[in-house]
């Protein structure tokens, strides 16, 4: 472990940038999330579930597959599909491949709630970020974003 007098503090420029990005994410997080809950009364993680479910070919994927895409635990994914699941958005079904593990499905109910949900969201991600920017900024960020998850987490 690194001693604090060893420590590379960032520059004022590097601590600014950084603490600006983190209000930056908790603010348009917050706004978007609110605005998802008070439109379509779903949370982030349950709008995130369907809309990968959603674009899946058959509307289904693989339990694990679905919580790695999400960086949640098999088990935290478990209990939130589960939850959906009582509400009628999704299935479980056993794996059709294999028949080994489960997939989670999109039901009918899902897809609707999906579809109208998603026009809403997406006015909110641009009214609390996308049109706040210019076009040279998006592309800028777009470029920002793919480095650092390239750079953490490389396609393999």
């Amino acid at each position: 472990m690194a001693r604090i007098e060893e420590t590379p503090w960032l520059d004022p420029g590097q601590q600014r940038a950084w603490r600006g990005y983190r209000r930056l994410r908790l603010l348009v997080d917050t706004r978007v999330a609110r605005d998802l809950a008070v439109d379509s009364g779903l949370s982030d993680p349950d709008y995130d579930v369907l809309s990968e479910l959603s674009e899946a070919a058959g509307h289904r994927r693989r339990l694990g597959e679905l919580a790695e895409r999400m960086l949640w635990s098999q088990s935290r994914m478990s209990h939130h599909v589960k939850r959906m699941q009582q509400r009628g958005l999704v299935r479980r079904e056993e794996c059709a491949r294999d028949g080994r593990g489960a997939e989670v499905v999109l039901t009918a109910e899902g897809l609707r709630v999906i579809e109208e949900a998603a026009p809403r969201h997406v006015a909110s991600v641009r009214r609390n970020l996308i049109d706040l920017l210019s076009a040279e900024q998006i592309a800028m960020l777009e470029q920002i974003a793919d480095t650092v998850v390239e750079r953490i987490e490389p396609r393999t």
